[in-house]
């Protein structure tokens, strides 16, 4: 029985649509699906609203919550607005696969059943991959490879956690657990994995820095952020889920601190800025989730608009390391501009967005007491101030001028990185608005004073030692080794190492076994040849007077007896 179509779908007609057309119905479809789409969400009610039969179970593709509508809606504005920014530069096929890609995070958003979720979780995987491969280069070639063995990984691992769920509970439902069985434990692996929760983490920052600019933009928004909305489905109150979050934090700071590419430098702050989610849900308090649900909604407006800034520039340069870049704010002042909207956005500066949903987090976590939590939250909050509200646009907008004159990003690019940069504002401005999506009753107050001047203090001398400490911070062409090493170079090398091993080895039996086989040769020809010559007949060829052939014959059946009646 259909009631409602997923809204999903209308996202996959869309993506089948934009090969065959072109030119202005091209573009009419990148932007119209996106908006039907988002007014479909709204018409999505609380409660399952599509049941239909898959086997021998009745699955749930349409279920709506608020929670849901949340994140299908930020996913859906990430489609409209990636394609307005992608569409005058992208390839059809990859806009196609952004397209296909978003509609399986919005299946995931609705899903009601954890069947549905894992197929459109394997379709996010499938599309996402192909985003990648449309950078167009040997490394995304290699790096999109890479991506797809560890989500095809991780799928396997969610789908072993729930097929066990359904076989040892009889219910595919999408219901709050606890990591408590194997099962259990296996859905919550595959679920951090997308996370990109370390030590899995290292197919983030390879992939996405070797997409097309336009494809940064779509990779950036979807697979981390439903993953979150699982483990918010899933796993509310799971207490490991606090120090993963907490070690996802600090580890996305040390290597954005480390990191010379633009692109590499937001995508360790991925990893950081998910661990505040992920913290989040681990609290799993109302107050707690309502923020972790807020920061991804926020996260997904700055950090596209950081990868739209970072794609502009890469697009009219060519280059993308902090080595290369400095000085374009003269001529590129727009993107510039844009590009510290997001950074304040990201480092939780008052007004921004950030500050509306991190300090939610934040003010969870001291509601329960959790007084470490609440001090280490605090330092990483000033540790992306470092990484990516100050290096971010110092080096590529404001360092030392590099001679570059590049035109400023094209009007679509442009557009698309003003509406991020408005709702990035409107957010911070009016957070009153943005709380009534989320999907618990609301009371808390972001603008105190003294939380406003406690924020404001961290940030300034947060800024304070980064200007003191920039002879340090000034990057070198230098590779950050991450946990990849393990399987690109260590395990290689194991792996080397052992085949030449074993075909030594290999080599050296067959050179014995030869030469064994060769005096065995020699050996049974000088015992059984023959030739003309009686003389010089084998001892087993030569002819044997009768008397001692029988003397042979009792010698060996006497033993045969002794031996048998022994």
């Amino acid at each position: 029985m259909t009631e409602m179509l997923p809204p999903a779908l209308i996202l996959i007609a869309a993506a089948i649509l934009i090969g065959p057309f072109k030119g202005h119905f091209r573009t009419l479809v990148l932007l119209a699906a996106p908006l039907l789409t988002l007014w479909t969400i709204w018409q999505v009610p609380d409660g399952v609203v599509t049941t239909m039969p898959f086997l021998n179970y009745t699955i749930e593709p349409v279920e709506g919550s608020a929670l849901r509508r949340l994140f299908a809606t930020v996913f859906a504005v990430m489609a409209l607005v990636g394609g307005l920014y992608a569409f005058r530069v992208a390839k059809w096929y990859e806009l196609a696969a952004g397209y296909a890609y978003a509609a399986g995070a919005i299946g995931v958003c609705f899903a009601g059943d954890l069947i549905t979720l894992f197929l459109f979780w394997e379709l996010m995987a499938l599309f996402s991959t192909v985003v990648v491969w449309c950078g167009g280069t040997a490394a995304a070639r290699a790096a999109g490879m890479r991506y797809a063995i560890m989500h095809l990984f991780g799928g396997i691992i969610l789908k072993v956690g729930i097929e066990g769920v359904g076989v040892h509970t009889g219910s595919f439902d999408i219901q709050p657990m606890l990591a408590t069985s194997f099962d259990t434990w296996m859905i919550l692996i595959g679920i951090l994995i997308n996370a990109a929760a370390p030590p899995v983490s290292a197919w983030l920052s390879d992939a996405y820095p070797e997409a097309s600019p336009t494809g940064s933009v779509f990779l950036s928004a979807f697979t981390t952020k439903t993953a979150v909305l699982a483990l918010i489905l899933l796993f509310p109150g799971e207490g490991i889920l606090v120090w993963i979050g907490i070690f996802m934090i600090i580890y996305g700071i040390i290597f954005a601190l480390l990191e010379n590419d633009i692109r590499r430098i937001l995508a360790f702050s991925v990893v950081n800025q998910v661990g505040f989610m992920v913290c989040a849900v681990g609290i799993g308090t109302e107050m707690a989730l309502n923020g972790a649900a807020a920061h991804a909604f926020a996260h997904i407006i700055y950090k596209g608009l950081l990868f739209m800034c970072a794609g502009a520039v890469i697009y009219r340069t060519g280059f993308s390391k902090c080595t290369d870049l400095g000085g374009l704010f003269r001529t590129m002042p727009l993107t510039a501009i844009c590009g510290i909207i997001g950074a304040l956005s990201i480092s939780g500066f008052p007004l921004t967005s950030g500050f509306t949903t991190k300090t939610m987090i934040s003010q969870a976590v001291a509601d329960e007491g959790m007084i470490t939590v609440y001090l280490l939250l605090a330092a990483a909050s000033a540790g992306v101030f470092l990484h990516a509200g100050i290096k971010f646009p110092w080096f590529v907008f404001f360092q030392k001028d590099s001679g570059l004159r590049p035109k400023d990003a094209p009007w679509n690019m442009a557009v698309a990185m003003i509406i991020f940069s408005a709702l990035c504002l409107f957010i911070g401005i009016f957070p009153e608005t943005f709380y009534q999506l989320l999907p618990y009753e609301n009371n808390y107050v972001p603008y105190k004073a003294g939380k406003v001047l406690f924020y404001v203090q961290l940030l300034l001398f947060s800024g304070l030692a980064f200007f003191l400490l920039l002879p340090l911070m000034k990057r070198t062409l230098t590779i950050s080794l991450d946990t990849d090493w393990l399987w690109r170079v260590m395990f290689r090398k194991i792996g080397e190492t052992t085949f030449n091993t074993v075909a030594y080895v290999g080599s050296r039996l067959e050179t014995k076994a030869q030469a064994t086989a060769g005096n065995l040769a020699a050996l049974a020809k000088r015992h059984l040849s023959s030739s003309n010559s009686p003389e010089s007949f084998g001892v087993f060829s030569r002819t044997w007077a009768i008397g001692t052939t029988a003397l042979w014959v009792v010698v060996l059946l006497t033993v045969y007896a002794l031996v048998y009646f022994t």
